[in-house]
């Protein structure tokens, strides 16, 4: 039942950054990583009659003429993420020394873990350390992009209950900046959802 008197709200992700706090130097390399869309985004406003139709369980909206599901199409309009590619998927080391090491050879710091689980790495500290990179030379810049898209990742297109962590898994899959854009990002996604 849809309620039209209802105004809209705004939905925010407090842990997404608005539009445009990333440096303008890196726009060129977010394009190349195919993040640059969804890196954009920031505030995502909710129609408060579609959100009183949403279905939990199932993600999909239940309209007066038929169920609506979320799709790949959808996914790949709204982010503007590939989803054609390879999957996002391989094989991942939760022990301290692989996420060391996998950290210090993709952002060249140790990170601020997780105290319940040593495979996930504290949002805060990303963010700390991607607004100091010093963006002088191309392999800063890259370590920037891998900081903001890890963020990405973390807090808007893999979140989970806390939005303050995200998963080490995906560190190797920024490893080689030159692959980043082809991977299937926006199937992951989709399939994250469900």
């Amino acid at each position: 039942m849809f309620l039209l008197n209802q105004p809209n709200r705004n939905l925010m992700v407090l842990k997404l950054d608005p539009p445009l706090t990333w440096n303008p130097i890196v726009e060129n390399y977010l394009r190349s990583t195919e993040f640059y869309h969804v890196s954009r985004i920031g505030l995502i406003r909710g129609f408060y009659p579609l959100l009183a139709v949403l279905k939990p369980k199932t993600h999909s909206f239940v309209l007066p003429v038929s169920e609506v599901t979320v799709t790949l199409e959808d996914v790949a309009n709204i982010f503007g993420l590939p989803i054609d590619g390879e999957p996002v998927s391989g094989w991942t080391d939760s022990s301290s020394n692989f996420v060391q090491s996998q950290n210090i050879a993709i952002f060249g710091h140790q990170p601020t873990l997780s105290n319940s689980s040593k495979s996930y790495i504290k949002l805060g500290w990303v963010r700390t350390i991607r607004d100091v990179e010093s963006l002088d030379t191309g392999e800063s810049i890259k370590r920037y992009v891998r900081y903001q898209i890890f963020y990405l990742l973390g807090s808007t297109l893999f979140t989970d209950k806390s939005t303050a962590y995200a998963h080490t898994k995906y560190l190797s899959l920024l490893r080689d900046f030159e692959r980043i854009h082809t991977y299937s990002w926006g199937s992951a996604c989709l399939a994250h959802l469900y």
